[in-house]
């Protein structure tokens, strides 16, 4: 027992919201851990009472699949208590990340690496798709399935993100109704190099215009860049709601762009 350890990354509550109805928990064994499960408030008690500790454990942002150990859960009068908020063990969203590969593939490895585990990752990796055609770029991407039932889109815009044709090839791929069941909800993140990051603003021009275009109808909702698991699920979560409640609002109109018109 002396070697075996549990890690909790998420958790929900019952609805009176005064304990805990279940955890994502992963269990250490010394050397490695396990590939994680889903366990209810009475397998922790049982744990700790048998003398089992189980701790908060998060994503290592610079290093995927290496975890930061946090301080132990404590359990005292019948209730659990822990250091900091975690994410809600709920519904993964399949979702798409796209952004401009020449700059910001660092900022997007660093995304997955912090929320991975939140989503179910549909992108695209660089080299997997090549295409100058926007039809056939978008066709291979349903063909793929990394649109093909991808239920929000997140756009990771710096400062060059809007002169970039395949975003906003992606950005259309995920308004149109032929690709799955629904149209994609639309979450855009200000990285820290965008002009308008941190300035409670939204400069339209500086957005990819398609995303503007449905920023303006209140379809797309636009963030500032986060390394909070919480406040990121909560965007995710709200824009995949989106794709229902405003689904008379999504723009998709615009001409689909045929070049870039930046370096």
């Amino acid at each position: 027992m002396a070697n075996k350890e549990y890690f909790v990354t998420r958790l929900s509550f019952r609805e009176d919201r005064q304990l805990i109805r279940d955890v994502t928990v992963y269990e250490y064994n010394g050397k490695s851990l396990d590939n994680g499960a889903t366990q209810n408030r009475q397998w922790m008690v049982n744990k700790v009472t048998a003398g089992y500790q189980i701790s908060i454990m998060t994503p290592n942002p610079e290093e995927q699949g290496n975890w930061k150990r946090h301080n132990p859960f404590t359990y005292e009068g019948g209730y659990f208590k822990w250091e900091f908020k975690l994410p809600l063990n709920d519904t993964k969203r399949k979702t798409f990340v796209s952004y401009y590969h020449h700059d910001n593939q660092g900022d997007r490895t660093i995304f997955e690496n912090i929320f991975g585990d939140l989503i179910v990752s549909k992108s695209v990796e660089y080299g997997d798709i090549d295409s100058d055609n926007s039809d056939e770029y978008i066709k291979q991407l349903i063909q793929k399935e990394y649109l093909a039932d991808t239920t929000v889109l997140v756009v990771l815009i710096g400062p060059k993100t809007k002169c970039r044709k395949h975003v906003d090839w992606e950005i259309s791929g995920a308004l149109n109704r032929k690709v799955g069941d629904n149209y994609a909800g639309l979450l855009g993140i200000k990285l820290p190099g965008h002009p308008d990051f941190g300035t409670g603003k939204h400069n339209y021009d500086l957005l990819p215009a398609r995303l503007s275009d449905n920023l303006k109808t209140g379809y797309a909702i636009i963030r500032d860049w986060t390394d909070d698991r919480v406040k990121l699920q909560s965007y995710i979560e709200e824009a995949f709601q989106k794709r229902s409640s405003m689904a008379d609002k999504r723009a998709n109109s615009r001409i689909q762009m045929d070049k870039d018109t930046c370096e």
